[in-house]
């Protein structure tokens, strides 16, 4: 009988539990879905778009997110949407190296050098965000990432007082965006325990480096490996 009630207790927590982080789950979504578009051609002007960094192959296929982030962020950048790319990701050794595998691409696709920055402590979106502002000067800039990333971004943005808004580039479907779903929703209870209860701070902050044109509203067209995301 002991043992019955153990069970039935155990498995009330357990419905609980999973109740209260799928409840978390939504809210992060409901609290960013005013700031996210899904048409570069509908983002207000912000002077920066802050790209996350992700693998750019995975077991030695092309990455879609890498893709779809890297074509998103060039795009607004086209449009006159932003005039500055502040590349954000890990730096974890030599042979692995997110920012400058981002900055290499956008060159090759035309972007000029004086418009890219690079992040090389962006190790976790926390770190990314928080260091956009807190190093780099920036609190008004749009962030470049799938929807799912961008509602995790946006609610650590919204907790460090940054007004950011963010444009939710396509992701893949099927067995691997399903995947990439249920971890996300652990993350976003690691989020809330970062930001709520251990006060977590990037790993590295290190002196300013402001970025210029982050004053800047734009009129119009600016002038002439293996990670989870």
């Amino acid at each position: 009988m002991q043992l019955l009630n153990l069970l039935r207790v155990s498995a009330v927590l357990c419905i609980l539990a999973v109740s209260s982080v799928l409840l978390l789950d939504r809210w992060v979504s409901a609290q960013a879905s005013a700031r996210i578009y899904e048409a570069p051609s509908d983002i207000p002007n912000r002077s920066i778009g802050l790209v996350l960094g992700t693998s750019k192959y995975i077991a030695k296929s092309l990455n879609p997110y890498y893709t779809y982030r890297m074509e998103a962020a060039l795009e607004l950048y086209e449009l006159g949407k932003v005039n500055v790319l502040l590349l954000s990701g890990d730096n974890a050794h030599r042979s692995y190296n997110e920012p400058w595998t981002m900055k290499r691409d956008l060159l090759k696709a035309g972007l000029p050098e004086q418009d890219i920055v690079l992040d090389y402590a962006g190790f976790r979106t926390l770190d990314s965000v928080v260091r956009a502002k807190n190093v780099f000067e920036a609190d008004h800039f749009v962030i470049i990432s799938q929807r799912f990333h961008c509602e995790r971004a946006l609610f650590i943005a919204s907790q460090n007082d940054i007004d950011a808004i963010c444009l939710a580039v396509p992701e893949p479907k099927g067995l691997a965006g399903m995947k990439i779903r249920v971890r996300e929703v652990l993350a976003r209870v690691k989020a809330m325990i970062d930001v709520y209860i251990l006060d977590m701070q990037p790993k590295f902050l290190g002196p300013k480096e402001p970025i210029p044109h982050e004053s800047v509203e734009l009129e119009g067209p600016p002038a002439e490996q293996q990670k989870p995301l």
